[in-house]
């Protein structure tokens, strides 16, 4: 009979104590490096009894205690390999517990309140149950299928691995070709759906197609060519039918759910360019639509409408779609959307108008493996690298600052290479929509049973970054808006990463890029955990949020043409996506001229992908939109008020925001004065 009779576990229970437990443990350790000596592994169990005996005689010890108490006996005894194995083995055991412990914390978080790390996840149940299950697939890559150094460089905060939770389960977006599967006909599961003949099942087609693509996928949906690829179902009829049909696919892409009923389609429809007369209607009435809104006047939140331009084609006077860009003006003044990209910016103008973008601003256009197109490819996946961290860890010392840049951003190219060869291992079958009807190029002849990887090589693995305002201020004590010389500093960090994504296509021979980060619920985790490390620094880890990308601080007072002269520079270098903002205080719908010229502005300083923000608010009681400073309503007084805002691309409701973005939110500024 054992000495003891209790022990306490770790979560304060008394359970048996049992001799047999110590001994099995330490056999395994010795059998880890080479022992089969079970007689070795009692001799040791007697020498803890007896140590344990000493040092607790007549009192209460803990599980903690006693494997205290072995490591030192195997280290005492001349056991030193043994010791290394069980103080590995008990490393993990802990560090499985604790990701135990961290789920059970997190999925009870979640039952009180869905997680606002994406503002566009609904509340429903469903929505709790598909957080429940992505915090437990984030815990089960880190702990089981990550290797070590990438998996503890997240947790510490060095890295984030965007989408974690599907690490290998899918892909991140895609550039529908909505062409083929409209002429052909699909099948999303249930049967064949043959080809449209009217406007009104043409877009109701389109709205089912990003909805069945968007379960397949865990990032944004977009149709590259939307206007060329609905022409054709257009041709015959009138302006009032064209109308109908575009509003149908506004209330549509904002009421019909995706992800098991947690969220509706993250779509993006890029128009502008077509000048043929069933081009020109789409285009003109699905801005009409949005710019109608919804049933009682609100904003609509989808699809992310982006306005291609293009001179010849609708940027000047005289040019044949001139009048659909001053009518996309006069939309994006009242409801946030369109956005626009400059199809003649000088690293979008060598593909002759293929360019599109995504709200998030992804951009995919280069391929190593087969013709250089947007249509049927998107991201795979993207991670970023938290670079205020690396400049607070260089202390001022811009060398060091570089040398832990380049580790890292090997380090990063490692991972995104790993998480590919997870990825490309995935069968057709698997993601039956997207692979199964042909959706990504290079799937067409794949069959069921297939691994994906002809397809996946022609996509993009994405670098990313955040905070290189922060990063400037503390190497040099200022930010690129504020003077020359962190300017300088900051476009040539931007272009060391650059040319070491470079290195990294040549490396792996894929589809490397770089992405100026859309960082939402992680320019708050990265700026927690950097303070929590070095402590508040001004101007770095002061606030609630680091700086999206390349971008000015919000905070910063600076004109509209002064910061795109400054963003501008940073378009080029990010080819894997960039966006740039101006601010308004109000929106400005009596000032399209400011409009246009701002837009003009934005081109010649060689931007690729811009929006307008400024604040919509919205009264659900009697339908009242403005500007609405107070918390009810100026015209009913009602308190139902929403408030709809642009986060990383996409718009939003300030609700949903995180608290992170809603600091950041409050700390804008107009750039107009």
């Amino acid at each position: 009979m054992s000495m003891f009779q209790k022990i306490m576990k770790r979560d304060g229970r008394e359970v048996e104590f049992s001799e047999r437990k110590i001994t099995d443990a330490i056999f395994k350790a010795a059998k880890a490096v080479g022992g089969e000596d079970r007689e070795l592994a009692m001799e040791v169990t007697l020498d803890v009894l007896r140590y344990l005996k000493q040092q607790y005689n007549g009192t209460e010890f803990t599980v903690e205690d006693v494997q205290d108490a072995v490591e030192k006996m195997l280290i005492e005894k001349g056991h030193a390999r043994t010791a290394k194995a069980y103080i590995l083995y008990r490393a993990q055991r802990s560090a499985i517990r604790s990701a135990k412990s961290e789920l059970m914390d997190a999925v009870g978080e979640i039952l009180v309140e869905t997680n606002r790390d994406n503002a566009n996840i609904s509340n429903s149940p469903s929505a709790k149950m598909l957080q429940i299950a992505s915090a437990a697939s984030k815990e089960y890559y880190l702990n089981r299928l990550i290797p070590a150094p990438m998996a503890q460089a997240h947790r510490r905060g060095d890295i984030h691995i965007h989408d974690l939770d599907f690490y290998g389960k899918t892909l991140n977006c895609i550039n529908i070709p909505l062409n083929k599967l409209l002429a052909d006909g699909f099948n999303n599961g249930h049967g064949y759906i043959r080809p449209p003949k009217r406007p009104g099942s043409a877009t109701a087609l389109a709205a089912i197609i990003l909805q069945s693509s968007q379960n397949d996928m865990f990032g944004g949906q977009s149709f590259g060519f939307f206007d060329y690829d609905m022409a054709p179902f257009m041709e015959k009829a009138t302006d009032e039918e064209v109308y109908q049909a575009m509003e149908a696919l506004v209330y549509n892409l904002n009421s019909m759910h995706s992800r098991a009923g947690a969220q509706v389609p993250f779509s993006s429809l890029n128009l502008g360019l077509d000048t043929s007369e069933a081009g020109r209607k789409v285009i003109k009435n699905l801005l009409l639509a949005y710019e109608k809104g919804l049933g009682r006047g609100e904003n609509p939140i989808f699809p992310n409408i982006i306005f291609r331009i293009k001179a010849g084609v609708n940027f000047n006077p005289g040019d044949p779609n001139y009048d659909l860009f001053r009518l996309a003006i006069r939309v994006a003044a009242q409801r946030l959307n369109p956005t626009f990209s400059f199809m003649d910016s000088s690293f979008n103008k060598p593909y002759n108008g293929e360019v599109a973008y995504m709200g998030c601003r992804t951009r995919v256009i280069s391929n190593r493996h087969g013709a250089s197109q947007t249509s049927g490819r998107g991201n795979l996946s993207f991670t970023t690298i938290n670079l205020p961290r690396l400049a607070l860890k260089a202390e001022h010392n811009i060398m060091r600052f570089y040398q832990y840049l380049d580790e890292l951003a090997d380090l990063v190219g490692e991972q995104l290479y790993h998480r590919y060869q997870v990825q490309s291992k995935l069968r057709v079958a698997d993601l039956p929509f997207l692979m199964g009807q042909g959706l990504y190029m290079g799937s067409e002849n794949l069959g069921p049973h297939d691994c994906i990887e002809e397809a996946i090589k022609n996509g993009t693995l994405s670098i990313g970054f955040i905070g290189l305002a922060e990063t400037l201020i503390a190497l040099t004590g200022a930010h690129h808006g504020e003077q020359g010389e962190a300017q300088v500093l900051g476009e040539e960090i931007v272009k060391f990463l650059n040319s070491k994504v470079e290195k990294l296509a040549d490396k792996y021979d894929l589809n490397y890029t770089l992405i100026a980060t859309p960082a939402e619920g992680l320019s708050g985790r990265f700026i927690r955990m950097d303070r929590k490390e070095f402590g508040v620094i001004p101007g770095v880890t002061d606030k609630e949020y680091y700086t999206n990308s390349f971008h000015v601080p919000v905070s910063y007072p600076i004109s509209a043409y002064e910061k795109m002269k400054i963003e501008g520079r940073f378009h080029r270098l990010t080819s894997a996506g960039h966006i740039s903002y101006v601010e308004f205080s109000s929106p400005p719908v009596n000032n399209l001229t400011a409009v246009e010229d701002i837009l003009r502005h934005m081109a010649a300083c060689d931007c690729g992908y811009v929006g307008l923000n400024f604040p919509i608010d919205f009264c659900d009681q009697c339908g009242y939109t403005g500007v609405i400073d107070e918390d009810y309503c100026p015209q009913c007084e009602s308190a139902s008020l929403r408030r709809v805002r642009r986060i990383t691309g996409y718009l939003s409701v300030v609700e949903r925001f995180n608290d992170a973005k809603r600091s950041e939110l409050e700390n804008r500024v107009s750039h107009f004065g």
